[in-house]
């Protein structure tokens, strides 16, 4: 069974910077904490909480510290609490999360209603939003547009992980509801390669395994991508999800993995996947 890796697969570089910071930081502060998950990797957050990094919903209780910002950015108003709190800040946000937030603000400021192209309950989305000003909605696709109102000016941007067509999708819909419209193309490139090399690789294989968390959403999108294409598309967190009945008529199987999945998780895929092939033999 010939076993065959995205050439893009894993962490990207926001989640990479991210996690380098939280684990120095574990490694050289003394009670520090992350505001939320600081990635979407169950076994990343396990690792940092071993090492005494715990995770907290809010800031509520604390009162010392040091808080880690997650790679997918926190709410304005929290980052102003922690300041005001006096807390050491080690801001992890993905400089393009970052960027999302700042064309927000600035839109807002401009008199702009912001539209942003996302999930409303993701945290990152979340984090985007309130650097609005202004009126500001959260759309999941083009089709939800025709619920908004008329605008005067319309200001756009995109959760950094949404496929570049929903962003289209959404700029023609508001064509039809506003007057001056500006966009910003937020959508990371890491997300749209990974994408890509998924769904060209799924269509050359007999069989898909998508590594990452359950509660990432650019590892559920791929998931999506690739099993529109290869109806045998797996997801799994771990190595031990893995089922050998899966592999019985495949002789090439694909693998790619969501830009919160670590490598050496990617690795223990791998391994098992040879492990599984070789007992074939």
């Amino acid at each position: 069974m010939e076993i065959v890796l995205a050439r893009k697969a894993g962490f990207c570089f926001g989640v990479k910077r991210a996690t380098q910071m939280a684990f120095d930081a574990a490694s050289t502060k003394s009670d520090a904490f992350t505001l939320g998950p600081i990635i979407h990797s169950p076994q990343v957050v396990d690792r940092l909480n071993q090492m005494g990094v715990r995770v907290e919903k809010t800031l509520d209780q604390i009162t010392a510290g040091t808080v880690i910002l997650r790679s997918h950015g926190v709410r304005a108003e929290e980052l102003a609490e922690a300041n005001a709190k006096g807390l050491d800040v080690v801001d992890a946000t993905c400089p393009f999360v970052r960027k999302a937030q700042e064309h927000v603000r600035f839109l807002s400021s401009e008199g702009y209603t912001v539209i942003v192209v996302g999930e409303v309950e993701h945290p990152e989305v979340k984090g985007i939003v309130s650097y609005a000003s202004g009126d500001v909605h959260v759309v999941a696709d083009g089709a939800a547009v025709a619920s908004l109102p008329r605008m005067a000016k319309i200001g756009i941007v995109a959760q950094t992980t949404q496929p570049f067509k929903n962003l289209a999708d959404v700029v023609q819909a508001c064509l039809k509801r506003g007057g001056e419209i500006r966009i910003f193309n937020t959508i990371c490139d890491a997300t749209t390669v990974r994408q890509d090399e998924a769904e060209h690789l799924a269509g050359q294989v007999d069989c898909m395994i998508v590594v990452g968390g359950y509660n990432s959403a650019n590892t559920c999108r791929l998931r999506e991508l690739c099993t529109a294409i290869q109806p045998k598309t797996y997801h799994i967190e771990t190595a031990e999800e893995i089922d050998p009945s899966w592999f019985g008529s495949v002789d090439r199987v694909g693998v790619t993995a969501g830009a919160s999945t670590p490598k050496w998780i990617i690795d223990t895929v791998l391994e098992r996947l040879a492990e599984i092939d070789n007992s074939r033999l």
